[in-house]
């Protein structure tokens, strides 16, 4: 009989992982204390205003502005920060969609920069070569939990006058030379979608140290209201994009478990770090200033290189997880590859047409990268310990998958 569990062997692990969103009696409480107050809205109770409070004091933020979700975050900070038709927006090519379309809904243009091998964030070298005088904000993505090259890139964002927000929708809790993530940028947009580290199934929240910036965010999440002012006054074109209690009120008793369950995540990745390292087939991310670095992970990633010969990332991908291990392979194609974008008629003098791109890095790192989710980082030792195994069990047995024709 083979060994892989792919081909009808043993796998290495049957016991599952910890099921996420991971909740207890405290959110039911918590929950059940909103709806019984009747006070569903956050101008009848508290529990939004508390949450903001909590959240930005948590992330070194003076203002935080609690909305329906992580897109909507981005798309508002922009929209405060002056992003109108005709700017340019630096984002990367390597980024769930939401950052670029944020940038579109606000009738400017997304201007895909590529990554850096090491990192998959922002390369602040090609970040500045993409520069034009119709650039408006970059947004760096602090992909995974990652914290991007933050110093470089607001020293950049100076240079030009350009503004910087940052994509914190994986960085729940990371830091950056002591620096709390999302607090380096002019403004942060953070997501509490259903994956996240901290999750009320969806919601976001905008952080920023600029009282002006955060003003005009809650004016453009509530109709234009002003604090102060008559109800029935409305002084900004814009939208409801309001956080209900319910959301709050579950986000607090996730607040609460932020700080224990990043650390147990990162005591997790370490053993990962370890037992992955001296595995000649597989790469670690190695990261700017990585010891003053606090990861987020909200995946914990890794390459598929050089990989096995003769054995592709997915049919490696595949006996992994016929192991019982959760991993994923992440983007299949850079961002800029995404059919939406085909049908984008760009304002003339502006970038390239997308479908003329080619960043040889984010190229790379979709046919390599590796993903393994937050979730597992939580719980004891032995659940990324087998994830170890069973790379070792499946890259010896590798002669067992050249043969097979599983595709």
């Amino acid at each position: 009989m083979s060994k892989l569990a792919l081909l009808g062997g043993n796998p290495v692990r049957t016991k599952p992982y910890i099921k996420w969103p991971f909740f207890d009696e405290k959110e039911e409480q918590a929950v059940l204390e909103v709806i019984r107050s009747g006070k569903w809205w956050r101008y009848e109770g508290d529990k939004v205003l508390k949450f903001e409070q909590q959240f930005a004091n948590a992330h070194d933020a003076k203002f935080g502005i609690a909305v329906t979700n992580g897109t909507a975050a981005l798309e508002i900070a922009l929209a405060a920060m002056g992003v109108r038709p005709g700017d340019e927006v630096i984002v990367p090519s390597y980024t769930f969609v939401a950052t670029a379309t944020a940038v579109i809904a606000n009738g400017a243009t997304p201007v895909f920069v590529d990554i850096e091998p090491d990192t998959y964030n922002l390369d602040p070298v090609q970040v500045e070569q993409a520069i034009s005088e119709k650039t408006k904000v970059i947004i760096p993505v602090h992909f995974a939990g990652y914290p991007a090259d933050m110093d470089r890139l607001m020293e950049i964002a100076c240079k030009h006058n350009i503004l910087v927000l940052e994509d914190a929708a994986h960085a729940h809790g990371g830091a950056y030379k002591g620096k709390k993530l999302g607090s380096i940028g002019h403004a942060s947009g953070f997501s509490f979608q259903a994956s996240k580290n901290m999750t009320s199934g969806e919601g976001g929240i905008v952080l920023s140290n600029d009282e002006e910036l955060a003003a005009k965010v809650f004016s453009i999440h509530t109709f234009g209201r002003t604090p102060g002012r008559p109800w029935y006054e409305h002084h900004l074109i814009s939208t409801n994009k309001r956080m209900t209690e319910m959301q709050a009120a579950i986000l607090l008793i996730q607040l609460n478990r932020l700080s224990s369950q990043t650390e147990e995540r990162a005591k997790n990745a370490e053993i990962l770090d370890r037992g992955i390292g001296p595995i000649g087939e597989l790469s670690l991310m190695k990261l700017n200033d990585q010891a003053t670095a606090k990861r987020a992970y909200h995946l914990y990633l890794l390459k598929y290189s050089p990989g096995i010969e003769g054995v592709s990332r997915d049919l490696f991908l595949k006996a992994v997880q016929a192991e019982g291990v959760s991993l994923a392979s992440g983007y299949i194609v850079p961002l800029y590859k995404q059919p939406l974008f085909g049908k984008i008629n760009l304002p003339k003098g502006q970038n390239c047409p997308f479908d003329k791109l080619y960043q040889p890095n984010v190229e790379k790192a979709v046919c390599e990268s590796l993903w393994i989710p937050q979730n597992v980082l939580l719980g004891d030792k032995s659940g990324v310990e087998d994830i170890i195994s069973a790379f070792e069990k499946v890259i010896s047995n590798a002669d067992e998958l050249r043969e097979t024709n599983i595709g």
